[in-house]
């Protein structure tokens, strides 16, 4: 598409949209998505491989999840300052430099340092991807753009350990983590072709590694607590007490109270709470579902893999539909829809019967996978639209943080309510219950969200 720019004194520039450029962050954000869950399936060959206990190689998993959560808003400020090419390039050389000493680990200490600086270099392809995209396109095609981005996010992380399984399986576990050379060359290559030199890249000063020391420990400490108490039980979400003092000393430290500031605009709460309950719904489900395929069915783990996918699936065939749909019709009126749709299919799963079969499972989740993928689009083009300029990073990292959360709270609370009931139906049940009231407040978030301008 081609796009006019008015310009102070009459003059216009025509811009064209950098689509490739769209694509290229796509497959980033794609890359650091799957890390986030590929490395789930390669546990069991990375404890034989490095003789290691279960308790300490789920370290491997909980590494990367740490910067990724506790470095996202500092990261985004950070990278408002500065430009996008020097920026984007040093978040993938440092992705895939952590990504290759990971795969030649030899030994868990090792492998664990490795998978923190992959998170943090996560952290910042995450805040950077939604800034590019939205760059990189004119108001009228952003909502396609978020598609792109929004569709392959989360297929990357669903889709995980699937690839994972086939890597392992055919090449070692080291493949996981090998894999992500190419790719990040490639991004590369295509960053260097599209985006302007831009802004040098510059040390952040030491305000900004207290604040995000401040973060990251609370952070770390809501993740432990949720991780521990999804395997030992509710009295380990004691751990996620300090968090609070920590992140009320953060809010009120330059960089937190601009991003307090920014959540306080005009409609930004209600994309990032509609984002937020809608991952933790989906974590839930995606917890849920393997134990009901395979403990009440009696189904295989491929079988129950197979039926799992059919939710990306469809998240695969209506995320392009919520992007167009976002551009030309309303994004909010697309995004409540989605989300709408995506509360129907969860509803639609809470009778669990017995005597189902997974044909009965798969459809219904492929109906929520649909309402999910109509909605991610618009809700984060109303998001990034709204933000200014010089804080899309920002509202970037803001989006991400939400998410990340989302998917890891939705384990443990489901863990939570099912060990209610002795881990019985009823209380998986009660799960999906609970995600189905989630998804549900998505909507309300976003009924209560104003319209975006007609200039928008």
């Amino acid at each position: 598409m081609v796009e006019k720019i008015d310009r102070p004194g009459g003059a216009a520039a025509v811009r064209r949209d950098q689509w490739w450029l769209v694509i290229a962050a796509a497959l980033a954000v794609f890359m650091a998505s799957v890390d986030m869950s590929i490395v789930n399936v390669a546990l069991p060959a990375i404890e034989g491989d490095l003789q290691v206990d279960p308790s300490l190689a789920e370290w491997v998993v909980l590494a990367y999840l740490l910067p990724l959560a506790g470095l996202a808003l500092p990261s985004g400020r950070w990278l408002d300052g500065v430009g996008r090419r020097p920026a984007l390039l040093f978040s993938l050389t440092g992705f895939a430099a952590a990504s290759a000493a990971a795969g030649l680990a030899p030994g868990l200490s090792w492998l664990i340092g490795a998978r923190l600086v992959q998170g943090a270099f996560g952290a910042l392809l995450f805040s950077l991807v939604p800034a590019l995209a939205t760059a990189a396109v004119g108001p009228r095609a952003r909502g396609r753009a978020m598609a792109v981005i929004t569709t392959l996010g989360p297929l990357g992380l669903i889709s995980g350990p699937g690839l994972g399984g086939v890597l392992v399986d055919a090449m070692g576990w080291s493949w996981i983590f090998f894999v992500n050379v190419p790719v990040s060359l490639l991004v590369m290559a295509v960053g260097l072709g599209t985006l302007p030199r831009g802004a040098a890249l510059r040390v952040p000063d030491r305000r900004w590694f207290a604040e995000a020391g401040l973060l990251s420990a609370a952070v770390a400490a809501l993740l432990l607590a949720l991780s521990l108490t999804a395997d030992g039980g509710p009295a380990w979400i004691l751990l996620a007490l300090p968090a609070a003092p920590l992140l009320a000393l953060w809010l009120r430290m330059p960089d937190g109270g601009a991003v307090r500031g920014l959540l306080q605009a005009p409609g930004q709460v209600g994309p990032h709470v509609a984002l937020a309950t809608s991952a933790t719904a989906i974590g839930t489900v995606f917890f849920m579902a393997p134990f009901f395929l395979q403990r009440q069915l009696g189904e295989s783990v491929s079988a129950a893999g197979a039926t799992l996918l059919l939710f990306p699936l469809g998240m695969a065939v209506m995320g392009p539909v919520g992007g167009l749909l976002g551009d030309w019709w309303n994004p909010r009126g697309t995004a409540i829809a989605g989300a709408g749709v995506f509360t129907l299919g969860l509803a639609l799963l809470l009778p669990l019967d017995g005597s189902w079969d997974p044909a009965d499972v798969g459809w219904r989740l492929f109906v929520a996978g649909c309402g999910n993928g109509l909605f991610n689009a618009p809700n984060m083009a109303m998001a990034m639209t709204r933000a200014p300029r010089r804080l899309l990073a920002t509202i970037g990292s803001s989006t991400g943080l939400a998410r990340t959360l989302g998917f890891a709270l939705g384990p443990a609370l489901a863990t939570l309510v099912w060990s209610a009931s002795s881990y019985g139906l009823a209380g998986m049940r009660a799960a999906l219950a609970v995600a189905t009231v989630l998804s549900a407040m998505a909507v309300l978030a976003l009924v209560r969200t104003p319209p975006l301008p007609a200039t928008a």
